[in-house]
């Protein structure tokens, strides 16, 4: 539909998914972060990103040789290819991409190929649909065995705002990703179209086996909000074709400085979602 704030946007099940005036805030926030965390990365997972959105942002690291997007509604995809070409940006026809329209962890189980960075675009864990199977300790504990050394995850994380935080789904999977891994750090964008903060979560040192001997989230934010602003604006000129609108060196420093309501919240949660025992995001 076309809206006068925000132009073009895309609504599944009357809830907006990404509108033409901020999606760029969105996807430049989900895969940036991640892919220049990693030294050098050439092979790159998303999971869902019907949009294209997400895999034309991985495709303008300098970098990536193989790009693997598994989205299982081909459907919606088709639909966003025809109607949002503003999103994908000819991303589609990029040959290191590569698109299947299948379940995502079915066809991460079918393979062996490991990948340097993975992206979580997906649904929402709600009650009606399988992605929450995606939000889960075992899914998690499994993806270890899909990354190179070195390799960095993340995962859309639901709404951000300080009073719904724990209410929906966003500390919730920040305690099952530091239940399998340890170093996580949460952090949020503000994103108008959405009606609020959105949530992320991007997982460190992956490499290490044992969780209790990562640091601790404090500590992870601080290392990330320490990195000089000219050193992400260098490492933004050197390995990305084009200019950003959203992420420089200051952005990088407001997405990781977290309120401390959040990080209060996500300290104090002791739920871990696994396959038996979901916890679902319940929207009006």
């Amino acid at each position: 539909m076309e809206t006068g704030e925000f132009g073009k946007t895309l609504l599944m099940d009357g809830c907006t998914q990404s509108s033409q005036n901020d999606e760029h805030i969105y996807h430049e926030t989900l895969v940036h972060p991640s892919m220049l965390m990693h030294e050098n990365p050439k092979k790159v997972f998303i999971g869902g990103g019907g949009e294209f959105a997400t895999a034309r942002e991985v495709l303008r690291h300098k970098s990536v040789e193989r790009c693997v997007m598994i989205d299982l509604d081909k459907d919606a995809c088709d639909i966003c290819r025809k109607e949002l070409p503003e999103w994908n940006d000819g991303a589609y026809e990029d040959p290191r991409l590569h698109v299947e329209y299948v379940d995502a962890k079915k066809w991460l189980e079918n393979t062996e190929e490991k990948f340097d960075v993975i992206i979580m675009d997906i649904c929402d864990p709600i009650e009606a649909g399988p992605g929450y199977l995606l939000y889960t300790k075992e899914f998690y504990t499994f993806l270890r065995s899909r990354l190179n050394k070195g390799g960095v995850i993340v995962t859309q994380s639901g709404p951000g705002a300080h009073f719904n935080v724990k209410k929906e789904c966003f500390t919730v999977i920040h305690s099952t990703l530091r239940s399998v891994f340890g170093s996580v750090a949460p952090y949020t964008v503000d994103i108008p179209s959405f009606g609020c903060d959105w949530g992320f979560n991007m997982v460190l040192d992956t490499c290490t086996q044992d969780a209790t001997k990562q640091g601790t989230m404090d500590s992870v934010l601080a290392d990330l909000m320490d990195i000089p602003m000219s050193k992400i604006d260098a490492l933004i000129e050197k390995r990305i074709n084009g200019k950003l609108k959203f992420l420089d060196g200051i952005s990088w420093r407001g997405l990781f400085g977290t309120a401390k309501e959040i990080r209060t919240q996500c300290k104090e949660e002791t739920r871990v979602m696994t396959k038996d025992e979901p916890v679902f995001m319940y929207t009006a």
